[in-house]
């Protein structure tokens, strides 16, 4: 009586080249899953922003006064821009901060995302993911554009 103790050498080979044409063709779809998810992380940044320029405008509202400067969101004052400054229609936005360090206007509204650079000149607000590449993949706040934010999410 002849009792067969293990895999032939021929199964061994059909294993491995199975699993060999399985990761041929599953692999190129988990590459790309780190750009869609630093794209799908900039899109949330930008909904953020947009969520923290409706709040604030609308505490602006609520607080009645067109020249006001600030707002309180969250126990946090939040340096707005007066109505008519610089354009019509833009008063209650979060002003951009001066610097990269001022903790005020949409940096105030809506607090620094783990993972992102904030640059800040008193007129833009960028937010850069880590790793994203600086051009194609970020948001921008400009309070006096129409809309204020833009995401780029074009080579994440």
């Amino acid at each position: 009586m002849n009792k067969q103790a293990g895999f032939t050498l021929v199964e061994l080979v059909v294993v491995i080249v199975v699993l060999g044409l399985l990761a041929a063709t599953a692999l190129p779809k988990f590459i790309n899953v780190t750009n869609n998810a630093r794209t799908a992380s900039v899109q949330g940044v930008a909904g953020g922003l947009r969520s923290a320029v409706s709040l604030a405008r609308s505490q602006y509202v609520l607080n009645g006064s067109n020249t006001a400067t600030n707002v309180v969101m969250d126990a946090s004052n939040v340096t707005v821009l007066a109505e008519g400054s610089p354009a019509t229609g833009h008063g209650g936005r979060p002003i951009a901060p001066p610097d990269n360090t001022t903790q005020t206007g949409i940096r105030a509204a809506m607090p620094d995302p783990d993972g992102y650079t904030i640059t800040s000149n008193g007129t833009v607000t960028t937010y850069t993911p880590s790793g994203g590449n600086t051009t194609n993949c970020r948001v921008t706040y400009t309070p006096a554009n129409d809309p204020p934010v833009d995401a780029q999410v074009g080579g994440c």
